[in-house]
């Protein structure tokens, strides 16, 4: 299952997006181990040294640990994890708001469409 990527961004950090939401979403638990570098690498149709530069950028950002000869794993500090999960929702936010400004909204309009949609989501729920 080759994943398709976008030109605009190294595939290094496209790879380490999808892995951020995984440790978010909680589908990477913490202190779980992740793939080999060589079994990312043929999951994901890349070379090897792209999924190694993928761990060592995660490692830098301590949101995974390689224990030396036993793998890489997601981080078991809840407090970086946290953090993580508080920087996306900013990224999402930040990207929502540069959207609806661009079309002209103005913060009262952005924070009314929200509520309404919250609203109309919420009824769906029940």
């Amino acid at each position: 299952m080759v994943e398709e990527f976008q030109t605009s961004r190294p595939i290094y950090m496209q790879i380490m997006d999808k892995i951020h939401l995984q440790i978010a979403r909680n589908e990477l638990k913490p202190g779980e181990k992740l793939p080999s570098v060589r079994e990312m690498a043929v999951k994901a149709g890349v070379n090897p040294n792209t999924i190694q530069r993928t761990y060592s950028e995660l490692e830098r950002m301590k949101m995974v640990e390689t224990k030396r000869g036993q793998g890489t794993f997601v981080t078991e500090n809840r407090e970086m994890i946290i953090h993580l999960k508080q920087r996306l929702q900013m990224d999402i936010i930040e990207s929502f708001v540069n959207s609806m400004k661009e079309l002209g909204f103005t913060n009262t309009e952005m924070i009314s469409g929200l509520q309404q949609y919250i609203d109309l989501s919420q009824g769906e729920e029940n």
